[in-house]
């Protein structure tokens, strides 16, 4: 496992749920903000664009503008979604943090849930590996009406 990139409360490297995942450094207790999730702030016209060029590292900010999070100065993305997070994305006046939602023990990946629609949810398998894994990646609030359509 080689590492990608290091902060202060977290190191990239490879992760059995996807590709490349971020893991707390040290242990995190709950509401810290562990990480600011960075990128280029873009229009929505622009964020289509780029969402229908596979660009999946968009966070919507307001009814006008999204950030773009595929910059390499952000190593944000790498942190992978899952069923049962122990992190959320906070927006803080346009800023995006990924704040600890409980105690996270030194070594633990970090997730959150990326809190997709229902659009093509399909396309967007869930491999996060939780008991109760809905087996897609969409927003809690959508987790029972996906599991009524299995």
């Amino acid at each position: 496992m080689s590492k990608v990139y290091e902060t202060e409360m977290a190191v990239f490297k490879t992760s059995v749920i996807h590709g490349t995942g971020g893991f707390a450094r040290c242990d995190i207790p709950p509401g810290t903000r562990v990480i600011e999730y960075v990128g280029e702030r873009i229009t929505k016209e622009e964020s289509m664009r780029r969402c229908l060029a596979e660009n999946a590292y968009i966070f919507t900010l307001t009814d006008e503008h999204d950030l773009d999070g595929n910059v390499p100065h952000n190593p944000a993305r790498f942190i992978n979604h899952s069923c049962a997070p122990n992190c959320e994305a906070e927006d803080d006046g346009g800023r995006i943090w990924i704040v600890a939602l409980r105690d996270i023990r030194a070594g633990e990946e970090l997730s959150f849930n990326y809190g997709y629609d229902l659009e093509d949810y399909r396309e967007n398998r869930c491999l996060c590996g939780v008991p109760d894994c809905v087996g897609f990646i969409v927003a809690e609030e959508f987790v029972e009406q996906v599991r009524r359509q299995q």
